[in-house]
């Protein structure tokens, strides 16, 4: 017999079966041992596969109730106590009907089977009964329960609570070439947030373009054309901080052709930064008729800026050495013109001569050297400050007004989409969270907030002063939320088309020197621009204090009470509940013509 091909018997033993209920193969203990090649040795009997009946059978007995009546009557009477015979029976319902004292018993078991169900039914409705009394109690508490839920603010694991140092924005306004990017430029790099290799290459930049003195102003001034030209078109924004505060720098454009996004950089500051430049011809260029730093000062005050830091600039220029009678000329040119537009010359705005390029009297003061009559007049308050420096000086400022408990208030400044709808915005007054639910005003729509950021960085709180970015959900799309919009918790701000106001009427444009009734102007308000037409003018008061209670027109300079239409419905609110909502400029024709405050709403409708 050859080994290598021989073929393995197959199994034909008609015995032999398989378990069908088996979950897995063992080999039986009996079985004698396979090689390959060889014919499988016959199995012994023991070693059989079992059936599976018996196993059931057996498990079938052992589960018998004892006591079961059915079971007694089958197995004592019928089967006369063969219990396999007895098993057999139950088994076989058919067969075991056939006997009539089976049948008997089965009708007295299912009467009391059915008065066990009418009294398990009746007990079951009793207390379905019971728990929706409880449930019609408990409603609108859970429904309370469950909105508290949804509303909760969402606690995000790994979000600051948010730097409890106090944040300012600072705008930095004047006119075009008084060195507003190089002083903020400074500013960042003397505070450690622009690295020498950084500053190096800005510098070989400017001697490429042969302005070598512009080197600072290339931090802010980021795209080519602005650095080209030596002209800032767009907001600049940058961020610093000292031991005490946090800032946000607003670079505002000088030049007049844009001033509406000046507007824009102003309306979020709490502090304006003017710049002034000392240079022989420049100061008189700036501020004279025409020049950017009356119209910027204007609207500065308009916004609602809390202090004015006047910044004489350009004091180590050659034609003028630090010299105190250039700087005391500059100054007092200035403040007749700010107390007109409405600033405490006193309390509110503060003079300080600096060099923006070298540094001088920004973060530290200048040398007695080269300046020997600063510290004389700032040691005796002289100039509206006894802060010798320009970072001191903006440290020591208390902002009033900031209420964290009032309801929410973030005039929209802009929006994107980056998954999902983002808005941009100062927060006013109150606070936000993520998780909160808001009111976009004047749509009335609601949403929730998904998401806080406050300086690009995600924050579980945002308080007012901080500019934020909102993660706007709840199905909001970027055509729901537009600039000048007003994001609020309730009670929201009010949406009016008019508005009675105080006003101050400071220019005309050179072909209407009339104001008067049909009078149209851009309306500027927080972040909203809306067209605007005077309805009525209810009073004038000119600058001899001669009040006119019918008047017909108003001319530069006086004071008026007037109703103004706006051309849509537009979230305001007036001066003396929310000033932020309440001031308001008139421009047209590349003009200021107007600066006032809403001092009244038309009344609520029901």
């Amino acid at each position: 017999h050859n080994a290598s091909t021989a073929q393995p018997t197959q199994p034909t033993s008609p015995n032999m079966s398989f378990n069908p209920g088996a979950t897995e193969w063992k080999p039986s203990a009996g079985a004698s041992e396979w090689s390959p090649g060889g014919a499988a040795a016959p199995a012994p009997a023991a070693a059989a596969a079992p059936s599976p009946a018996p196993a059931r059978q057996e498990s079938a007995v052992s589960e018998i109730d004892e006591s079961d009546p059915l079971w007694n009557l089958v197995l004592t009477k019928i089967a006369n106590g063969d219990r396999e015979r007895a098993l057999n029976l139950i088994n076989d319902p058919d067969a075991l009907t056939a006997y009539p004292e089976v049948a008997k018993l089965i009708e007295e078991l299912g009467e009391q089977d059915e008065a066990m169900d009418e009294a398990e039914d009746e007990a079951g409705d009793q207390i379905v009964e019971a728990t929706e009394k409880m449930q019609i109690s408990e409603e609108p508490a859970k429904a309370a329960a469950e909105d508290d839920v949804e509303d909760a603010e969402v606690p995000m694991e790994g979000v600051k609570e948010g730097d409890p140092r106090e944040h300012l924005n600072l705008v930095f306004i004047g006119h075009v070439d008084a060195g507003k990017s190089t002083l903020s430029g400074n500013i960042l790099y003397l505070t450690d947030n622009v690295d020498k290799r950084t500053i190096e290459k800005y510098e070989r930049e400017a001697k490429d373009l042969n302005r070598e003195s512009w080197f600072l102003a290339f931090i802010m001034d980021t795209n080519e054309e602005e650095r080209a030209k030596g002209k800032t078109v767009e907001v600049g924004k940058a961020h610093f901080a000292t031991d005490v505060k946090r800032y946000t720098i607003l670079d505002a454009p000088g030049h007049k052709n844009y001033v509406p996004n000046m507007i824009m950089g102003a309306c979020q500051a709490d502090i304006a930064v003017l710049v002034i430049s000392a240079r022989k011809g420049e100061f008189e260029t700036g501020f004279d008729r025409g020049g950017q730093t009356r119209e910027h000062a204007l609207l500065a005050k308009t916004l609602g800026v809390s202090y004015l830091v006047v910044v004489v600039n350009k004091m180590d220029d050659p034609t003028v050495n630090w010299q105190k009678d250039r700087f005391d000329e500059c100054t007092s040119k200035l403040k007749p013109f700010l107390k007109s537009c409405g600033f405490k010359i006193k309390r509110e705005v503060k003079f300080i001569p600096i060099s923006g390029l070298s540094g001088a009297n920004v973060k530290d003061e200048v040398d007695p050297s080269v300046c020997d009559w600063w510290k004389k007049s700032h040691t005796s308050g002289e100039n509206n400050t006894t802060v010798p420096t320009l970072i001191g000086l903006l440290d020591s400022f208390e902002i009033e007004g900031r209420d964290a408990a009032a309801p929410l208030r973030i005039p929209i400044l802009d929006r994107y989409t980056d998954r999902g709808t983002i808005a941009m915005g100062k927060v006013e007054s109150g606070t936000v969270r993520p998780g909160m639910k808001i009111t976009l005003m004047p749509t009335r729509n609601k949403y929730k907030v998904d998401a806080v950021w406050a300086n690009e960085e995600s924050v579980a709180v945002a308080r007012p002063g901080e500019n934020v970015l909102l993660k706007i959900g709840g199905g909001c799309g970027i055509e729901d939320v537009q600039r000048g919009f007003v994001a609020c918790t309730d009670p929201p701000c009010r949406s009016v088309q008019k508005v009675i106001c105080k006003a101050m009427l400071m220019d005309m444009p050179d072909n209407n020197q009339i104001f008067t009734a049909g009078f149209q102007a851009m309306f500027h308000t927080h972040t909203c621009e809306e067209e605007a037409t005077v309805v009525k003018l209810f009073e004038t008061t000119n600058k001899k204090g001669i009040v006119n209670k019918k008047p017909a027109f108003a001319t530069v300079g006086m004071q008026m009470v007037v109703m103004l239409e706006l051309e849509r419905m537009t979230p305001l609110g007036t001066f003396d509940k929310e000033p932020f909502l309440g001031r308001f400029s008139l421009r047209t024709e590349g003009k200021t013509v107007a600066i006032g405050v809403i001092t009244k709403l038309p009344p609520k409708k029901d």
